[in-house]
């Protein structure tokens, strides 16, 4: 079946699971793979993916080969494994969502003709000169409460990846019914590009005055409502925004 748009793949992917289909094999993104797992979240039916995107950072987190034939080899000696589902506002999430500059490059890349890593770099900078960060607070499962002066960093993961080799979240498991919140401010916003090539080597959370929390649920605030960046995609978002996790929600081929 070939997706003619997000609305065509989500109908299809319905009708599998309807009619008792065990796997579907997702080829694409993540903003693909993300379309159809929403489908396939708190059913029986199982999700595989042949990576054909920018960043893969789903297929990445989980080892999958990132060449067509390897990773078909790969599934067909996969095991099934359930893994947790992020939840933002009621929108279920696999790999990350993000509510700062990290977002805002995702609007830019959206606009970009181009797919890869480098329309990525152009992006970030672009925003770096037209982002506006604003206050946010944050409250944990816990009960620890967090504000944050503009922070510029602002990423709730469910897989270690922003995709392309960057492990934004090097600690995070798919399976821990919990979430990575990880913050940089503006104030540091020198330090964080210095440190840069520590997204590949997962070591980012190594970058001094970085803060990162796992959490089972947060309520996030901020002044003005500004769209947010949920697995690739631009969404609206008002000013408190919800974000808790379904453990084991979905079925993943593993490898």
């Amino acid at each position: 079946q070939f997706t003619q748009s997000k609305e065509d793949g989500i109908a299809k992917a319905t009708r599998a699971v309807e009619s008792g289909v065990d796997t579907i094999i997702v080829s694409g993104g993540d903003g693909t793979v993300s379309t159809i797992s929403r489908v396939l979240v708190g059913t029986d039916t199982v999700l595989g993916v042949i990576p054909s995107g920018s960043g893969n950072g789903f297929a990445r987190h989980f080892g999958i080969p990132l060449s067509a034939p390897r990773a078909v080899e790969a599934l067909a000696k996969a095991t099934v494994k359930p893994i947790d589902v992020g939840v933002v506002n009621g929108m279920p999430f696999f790999v990350t969502c993000s509510m700062a500059w990290d977002a805002a490059i995702v609007r830019s890349f959206e606009k970009s003709p181009l797919r890869g890593i480098l329309p990525y770099v152009f992006a970030g900078v672009q925003e770096f000169f037209e982002y506006r960060p604003q206050d946010m607070s944050v409250e944990l499962a816990d009960g620890e409460s967090l504000d944050f002066r503009l922070p510029v960093l602002f990423t709730i993961a469910n897989l270690t990846q922003y995709g392309g080799g960057a492990m934004i979240a090097p600690h995070a498991k798919e399976d821990d019914g919990k979430l990575e919140l990880v913050v940089g401010l503006q104030r540091d916003f020198a330090l964080i590009l210095a440190n840069l090539p520590r997204l590949f080597d997962g070591s980012m959370e190594r970058i001094p005055r970085i803060l990162t929390r796992s959490s089972a649920a947060m309520t996030i605030r901020r002044a003005k409502p500004v769209p947010i960046q949920v697995d690739g995609e631009v969404v609206d978002a008002p000013e408190t925004i919800e974000i808790g996790v379904k453990p084991g929600a979905l079925k993943v081929l593993v490898p």
